[in-house]
């Protein structure tokens, strides 16, 4: 049986990019991304090398990983003294974290989280004033939106759990997950406008996939403040925690708990599943169905398969 990795599903991206070149539209543009998952390379005048060296001299904070038995890893943006605003190290650090996640076989679902009950304010203002000219900002902008089309390309199926506040960046980076999930008291905040700015993280892309346009239109043009229920009103958010009756019952194990209900089964079939939905929401049908083909070609007849059909657990 053939090991199944994100390459099936970024090789059909680039089959129909291939047959789509000349038209010169946005698939055509992808084409030419040095590794998986990337939006820029050196044709677009990106250099990783060289923003990552200028993102590392603003240190501060850190992105923390703890991947568990379960197959549910858990990543906390932790710089709580800045309401874990990303410094340039921790853009860094949060491009090591998805690569690691990438090579993670064994892995289902993936919790994004932020230290001390809150969740991420973005970017920290310090390392913005010294990258305020317009050249690095974009090359901030090319490095920070393939970080996080990574993250939510990953072969695993993510959660952001928002307590606190999510803001800016923060809000970005929530839609990066697949789901979210807010706390009772919390907020996402698209407060771009405020700063003269929109996002630039990928953020408004992904926010018109997930709410529609008009939805974000008033999120960006309005810098709303979404709370749970509006959140769940429009799509934003999937769930809201309950508030914990007894100290263990942390957001954290809320969030896995919820997630465990998607995550259930063998690492394989849950990352087909993530590769099989990443393909329809990227890729014209005639490709997705195809790629469809081909991700299931991995697990017919593979041990999970067979094990179902000898237990007959079709109608269970």
């Amino acid at each position: 049986m053939p090991i199944m990795t994100n390459k099936m599903v970024l090789c059909a991206l680039r089959r129909h990019l291939l047959r789509s070149s000349g038209s010169g539209g946005a698939w055509a543009r992808l084409l030419q991304r040095q590794s998986s998952g990337c939006v820029y390379s050196s044709i677009h005048g990106f250099n990783q090398e060289e923003i990552r060296d200028k993102l590392q001299a603003f240190a501060g904070g850190s992105i923390d990983l703890l991947k568990q038995e379960s197959g549910i890893a858990v990543l906390t943006i932790n710089n709580p003294s800045r309401m874990n605003a990303f410094s340039g190290s921790m853009m860094v650090d949060l491009e090591e974290k998805v690569s690691q996640l990438e090579k993670w076989t064994d892995g289902k679902g993936l919790i994004v989280q932020g230290a001390a009950e809150t969740f991420c304010s973005g970017s920290d203002l310090n390392a913005v004033r010294a990258i305020s000219n317009a050249q690095d900002g974009m090359k901030m902008c090319m490095f920070m939106q393939n970080t996080l089309t990574r993250l939510l390309r990953l072969p695993l199926i993510s959660v952001a759990l928002v307590e606190g506040r999510a803001l800016g960046g923060g809000a970005e980076l929530t839609t990066a997950c697949d789901f979210r999930l807010m706390a009772s008291g919390s907020v996402i905040q698209f407060v771009h406008k405020h700063m003269g700015l929109v996002p630039g993280w990928g953020g408004a892309a992904r926010l018109v996939r997930i709410v529609g346009s008009q939805n974000s239109l008033k999120l960006l043009g309005g810098a709303l403040k979404v709370d749970p229920d509006y959140g769940l009103q429009i799509g934003l958010a999937d769930g809201v925690l309950e508030v914990p009756q007894v100290e263990e019952d942390t957001g954290t194990q809320q969030a896995e708990n919820w997630l465990s209900h998607y995550t259930k089964g063998p690492a394989p079939v849950i990352q087909a599943v993530k590769k099989v939905v990443l393909s329809g929401r990227e890729l014209p049908l005639s490709e997705a169905l195809r790629t469809e083909k081909d991700v299931f070609g991995t697990v017919w007849g593979g041990p999970a398969n067979l094990q179902a059909l000898a237990s007959k657990s079709k109608h269970k």
